[in-house]
């Protein structure tokens, strides 16, 4: 059993898959900016962020609905979960970009069908993607491929936690709709490791802060 101050949250898993250093500063450093991308994210979710439910052609659909997982020491709260005819959970991520297949939001969706698996009792074996810029679902299959992932990177989340310093910056195309750039400094920071390696090539940076 995890103790309870160690439980990590779901949404961390897909900040830490997308960019550690975007992690560490949300989860640690307690770092947060807002841009264009982070209030359409914000404005997609109105409506799935009060918890109700509704019946829609059968299905029954709650809406941010809490999930835990006492063996993972995860914690989060899904968007929507369908509860198909059978009465299998469905879990649906909601995201505010067009449809393109993202490992960090299959890892994020798949950590919350591990948690309704552990809560129900039941095997879910697929959940979807909600793209609203496209207004179209991606459909992610919960194989033994990315199970995996989502257990990698619970370990590597929960390894990042316990240290005191920053991952370095990694200044790729992650950087360019990133609302933290400003704090992360990418470029500034890789420039001036560039500068020192230059300068004094048996110098070695342990950190980037």
């Amino acid at each position: 059993m995890i103790e309870s101050q160690d439980y990590v949250l779901i949404s961390a898993l897909q900040h830490y898959a997308f960019c550690p250093r975007q992690c560490a500063l949300i989860h640690i450093e307690q770092v947060w900016e807002e841009n264009l991308y982070t209030l359409r994210g914000q404005r997609v979710h109105e409506k799935v962020n009060v918890p109700e439910h509704e019946l829609i052609q059968g299905i029954r659909v709650e809406r941010a609905m809490p999930l835990w997982s006492h063996k993972l020491g995860l914690t989060g709260i899904a968007d929507v979960v369908e509860f198909l005819a059978n009465d299998t959970p469905y879990p649906v991520e909601y995201k505010a970009g067009s449809k393109k297949a993202r490992e960090a939001d299959d890892i994020q969706l798949c950590a919350q069908a591990l948690c309704l698996e552990e809560m129900l009792d039941r095997p879910v074996s697929r959940g979807a993607i909600f793209h609203y810029a496209s207004r179209r679902r991606r459909e992610v299959v919960f194989d033994e491929a990315v199970r995996s992932r989502v257990l990698e990177t619970i370990d590597d989340l929960r390894g990042l936690l316990a240290q005191t310093t920053l991952p370095p910056p990694v200044t790729d195309n992650r950087c360019r709709n990133c609302s933290l750039v400003e704090a992360c400094m990418p470029h500034t920071l890789n420039d001036f490791h560039k500068i020192v390696r230059r300068n004094n090539p048996f110098t070695v940076l342990n950190s980037f802060e």
